[in-house]
């Protein structure tokens, strides 16, 4: 009897750690090539969401340098980044917007402003991300890696078409982007609760990467259908990709345990690689000239995978598709 392969939500913090740590050792095989410093995105209108630290905050300061009009789109609390990210890049065309991923009421309320500024996105870098050490309820009542993994996401893409922010376009260097940090741990064995979809799930903190890999696994699924629909033809009118960039230290375990936080975070430090190296595959996504060409790639570092099964069957897409479009009903009755 074969063995069971056992994946990043399937177990533990540590096989976590030892998974993501096996992968960055690994050769490396041949990938694609990273985006060399002097190309450009002059012009194009960039969103970073979670840009106040970690691989949003480095990203951004990279596509500022490139000369790209910056958004950062972060959670209340962090007045100081726009002027840090200013001052990295040497950019001024730099602005914070403030929203809460977590509050829908506040993600039709950022989508609100960029309408009513007629705010038009080239690239949206969809970054924001955590890992709570036990569920957490949503003002709206959902669990809280399911509403900022992936319903914020649905939400806002939702608005930004219907609004003009996003426009679908065809023509050589005007296809708009959407790229969404998702993780490996979208493989794990656990598979999306349609019957239940959108229902608070309550956990501790040892099935927290269970629901940790269910919210990548629902974000990749989504990619990968918003994709099909926005591409129906040859032409691609938006390029939609994901990626996962392997083990990265940054704060994303800022929920810890406060007697664990003085080994977890020197720990992922010493094993994982820094933001600044992290972001290759999400510059590439976003800048590279054959990424906005195509659609619906995913990389894992900057090795082009296929998503899993259950993330590309065409009938979890639709499954997903139809299900998320109630709760996207839903949250527009109260704003």
């Amino acid at each position: 009897m074969q063995q069971e392969t056992r994946q990043i939500g399937d177990g533990t913090f540590a096989n976590a750690v030892i998974n993501a740590i096996r992968d960055l050792r690994k050769p490396k095989a041949s990938g694609m090539d990273p985006v060399s410093d002097d190309v450009r995105i002059d012009g194009k209108t960039c969103l970073v969401t979670g840009a106040n630290s970690g691989l949003g905050r480095t990203a951004a300061i990279d596509l500022a340098r490139r000369g790209g009009n910056m958004i950062l789109a972060c959670r209340p609390g962090h007045v100081d980044t726009c002027d840090e990210i200013k001052r990295l890049s040497g950019s001024e065309t730099v602005e914070m917007m403030e929203v809460d991923f977590a509050d829908l009421e506040s993600v039709h309320r950022f989508c609100d402003r960029l309408s009513q500024r007629e705010i038009r996105i080239d690239i949206a870098l969809m970054n924001a991300g955590l890992m709570p050490r036990r569920a957490t309820k949503t003002p709206q009542g959902y669990e809280v890696m399911f509403a900022v993994h992936f319903l914020s996401n649905r939400v806002m893409v939702d608005r930004w078409l219907q609004d003009g922010v996003l426009r679908p376009s065809n023509r050589t260097g005007e296809t708009p982007r959407i790229v969404f940090i998702s993780s490996e741990s979208h493989r794990s064995s656990h598979a999306i609760d349609f019957e239940h979809f959108g229902a608070f799930a309550d956990y501790g903190m040892k099935e927290g990467l269970k629901h940790y890999g269910l919210s990548k696994l629902i974000l990749c699924t989504f990619a990968t259908e918003l994709s099909r629909r926005l591409n129906p033809g040859d032409d691609v009118e938006v390029a939609v990709h994901a990626m996962c960039p392997g083990g990265v230290a940054t704060n994303i375990a800022r929920d810890a345990p406060l007697p664990l936080r003085p080994i977890i975070n020197p720990a992922l430090r010493l094993l994982f690689q820094p933001p600044e190296k992290a972001i290759g595959p999400a510059i590439y996504l976003c800048c590279a000239e054959t990424a906005g060409e195509a659609t619906g790639m995913y990389l894992h570092l900057m090795q082009r995978k296929s998503v899993s099964p259950a993330a590309s069957d065409p009938e979890n897409g639709l499954r997903l598709w139809e299900a998320s479009q109630t709760l996207v009903a839903k949250s527009r009755e109260s704003v």
